[in-house]
């Protein structure tokens, strides 16, 4: 039995009807790599049972402790059936990506069953018309809680659920892995939140006096301008509404090598440029609607803290950064510029402001306090009184650049998708795998109700950064050939 960390705490804390706290992925995968050329059900569970045995994680379910007076704690399922997490359905003809996407999108808007291990699989099948995909593909739609895994590791544990070959060698299962433990009585987890409680107040205490000077000398910094203010000044669009329980979902999918032509016409990075089509699509969006906004939209982007502040036993070791889309500049090459310096100041003095660690402080009080207070920040939707402003959530996990497999079918394309969270109803989810970037959104669907165009949106913006950066490249080569040295 293990006790959840505090920002484990804060995601199982933050947890409602219309916001759940899950992350998830579709992975589409061609069967020609498998024997047969076919992939049957039990060999997807089969698969799944033989990779889950170095993941003893995905064994446990949460306990919660009696009147919510201390964290809850990881225990191992002595009910553990890896049949009821992965499931099997088809969708209906014709079978197209319109109704993939609707199917993703109802199955990521529904909360998992918080008394069983936190993690769904299903296996889709019927992808019979959409462009692109081999005959007999399939999808695998994987949903987890966030407490369980950040951005980050979920890209580990993908790798952990897969093959690098279609016929991998038989492995030997690690030992003890499917020993269930004795769920502690009522009387063990009162006297263990009691003991807690005096220890987490003395922590309390220390964190206060260690935030109370960063806070110092955080201040310090922006009073003599030596560390950029945050970027929290976003106005307020649809985005900002009040999130419903329903999703839609949608995706565009670039050559990675395209990316990296423009990253390096224009001296940035490969985050930039995937930064920079969000931008260009929000403002596109917004602009075709007749809601272009005064001033630029903010982007929080999620920060990986495991190589950064180690020690740390969460499953989730992830910070936030805000920076400024620059939406308000209308050329792309210019706005993609702008872009590159301000994530570059929000990664070199965003670990040092507090900000950083503002979800903690959903994990750092008792359930029983934490709980009410976010049933009712998201049933009122009080986001909309608060000072600051972000349009979008962005995150850019990196995949593997090599091929993987799934009971010996290969995967051809994966979609990240993430977590709304109440007065941001629009999230970015890019993913890099075998030299493909794919660009995931997933949306309230009252806010964003046409997810078709959106997708339009990001394909067109890529477009326009890509030819003005081809142009510009050409335009120099040009003025280069024309030059001549007089003698």
């Amino acid at each position: 039995m293990k006790q959840l960390g505090v920002l484990d705490t804060a995601f199982i804390n933050l947890e409602q009807a219309n916001t759940p706290q899950h992350i998830g992925g579709l992975g589409i995968y061609d069967p020609a790599s498998a024997p047969d050329n076919f992939v049957r059900f039990k060999q997807v569970i089969a698969n799944f049972e033989r990779r889950l045995q170095h993941q003893p994680l995905f064994r446990t379910r949460l306990v919660n402790v009696p009147g919510g007076l201390d964290r809850p704690y990881w225990i191992r399922d002595a009910n553990f059936d890896v049949e009821f997490h992965l499931r099997h359905i088809a969708l209906p003809h014709p079978g197209d990506w319109r109704q993939l996407c609707i199917q993703v999108a109802r199955l990521h808007a529904r909360p998992l069953d918080m008394h069983r291990p936190l993690w769904e699989a299903y296996v889709i099948e019927g992808l019979d018309n959409i462009p692109g995909l081999p005959q007999g593909a399939f999808a695998i739609y994987t949903k987890l809680h966030h407490s369980l895994v950040d951005g980050a590791g979920g890209a580990s544990v993908m790798a952990l659920l897969h093959d690098p070959e279609p016929e991998p060698a038989p492995s030997t299962p690690p030992p003890e892995t499917h020993f269930a433990e004795t769920p502690p009585s009522v009387a063990e987890l009162l006297s263990r939140a009691s003991v807690n409680g005096v220890r987490n107040s003395l922590d309390w205490l220390r964190g206060s006096v260690s935030t109370t000077g960063r806070l110092c000398q955080y201040g310090a910094g922006l009073a003599l301008g030596q560390i950029p203010r945050p970027e929290l000044n976003s106005p307020r669009t649809r985005f900002n509404g009040p999130v419903g329980p329903h999703r839609v979902f949608d995706a565009a999918s670039f050559s990675l090598d395209e990316i990296k032509r423009v990253k390096t016409f224009a001296g940035v990075k490969v985050n930039d440029v995937a930064i920079g089509i969000v931008s260009g699509a929000l403002r596109r969006y917004l602009n075709a609607h007749g809601e272009e906004p005064e001033g630029s939209l903010t982007a929080t982007l999620p920060l990986n803290l495991r190589n950064r502040r180690p020690g740390s036993s969460d499953n989730n070791q992830v910070g936030a950064l805000y920076t400024s889309l620059h939406s308000d500049i209308e050329d792309p090459l210019e706005r993609l510029s702008a872009i590159s310096r301000s994530s570059s100041d929000a990664k070199a003095f965003g670990e040092q402001s507090p900000l950083a660690d503002v979800i903690k402080l959903a994990g750092a009080f008792s359930p029983a306090l934490t709980r009410p207070v976010t049933g009712l920040w998201s049933h009122y939707g009080l986001s909309r009184y608060m000072p600051v402003g972000v349009s979008t959530i962005i995150s850019n996990v990196a995949g593997p650049p090599f091929p993987l497999y799934c009971a010996g079918a290969r995967m051809v394309d994966y979609y990240g998708l993430g977590v709304l969270t109440p007065g941001v109803g629009i999230f970015h989810m890019v993913f890099s795998y075998a030299g493909k970037v794919t660009l995931s959104v997933l949306a309230d669907r009252d806010i964003l109700p046409d997810p078709e165009f959106y997708r339009s949106c990001l394909e067109d913006a890529f477009a326009e950064l890509s030819a003005r950066a081809g142009a510009k490249a050409r335009g120099s080569s040009k003025a280069r050939r024309g030059l001549s040295i007089v003698p």
